[in-house]
């Protein structure tokens, strides 16, 4: 399975929002894989479909230390937030930026497996962290836009900065 290039901020193609998958077909499955395979090899514990410019409502988490509880959610679906927790967060498509963001403590939400089955689930600490920042991407929202202005510029300007001298 081959490794995805994952998009980097301020791309403008991760603003794009992800359209629904209608149904899971092998595309679909292999699409799943290949991300699976690209979080687990950036490392990192969840991705998106639009970070790899694939612009559908599909994310992979693992946030476990083995790297086995790989979760793959379809369409997924926050339906109900519960209290408020201020964390650290990084992401694979702005690397070497690490900053504090407030979300939900806890979530609920619905998804679709890759049978097409449809489930709940509830989520919270680094997982319910996790899944809240990839359905963001889903959306077109990268974390760094929580931050201030000031701090977005700063980050816009170095990642643009380090862009040009790997060239």
């Amino acid at each position: 399975m081959p490794l995805l290039k994952i998009l980097h901020y301020p791309d403008p193609r991760l603003h794009k929002v992800a359209k629904p998958i209608l149904h899971v077909d092998e595309e679909i499955r292999r699409l799943a894989a290949d991300m699976a395979e690209t979080m687990y090899a950036a490392p990192g514990i969840g991705l998106a479909a639009t970070q790899v410019d694939r612009h559908v409502r599909l994310i992979v988490v693992d946030v476990s230390e083995e790297k086995n509880r790989l979760m793959t959610l379809i369409n997924p679906r926050i339906t109900h937030k519960e209290g408020e927790a201020v964390r650290e967060e990084g992401c694979l498509s702005v690397p070497g930026i690490y900053d504090k963001v407030t979300r939900a403590e806890r979530i609920r939400l619905e998804a679709m497996n890759l049978d097409g089955q449809i489930f709940q689930m509830e989520a919270e600490g680094l997982l319910g962290v996790c899944i809240q920042h990839e359905i963001d991407h889903l959306d077109g929202k990268v974390f760094v836009e929580y931050l201030s202005r000031l701090k977005q510029n700063r980050i816009r300007s170095k990642l643009l900065k380090q862009e040009r001298e790997a060239m």
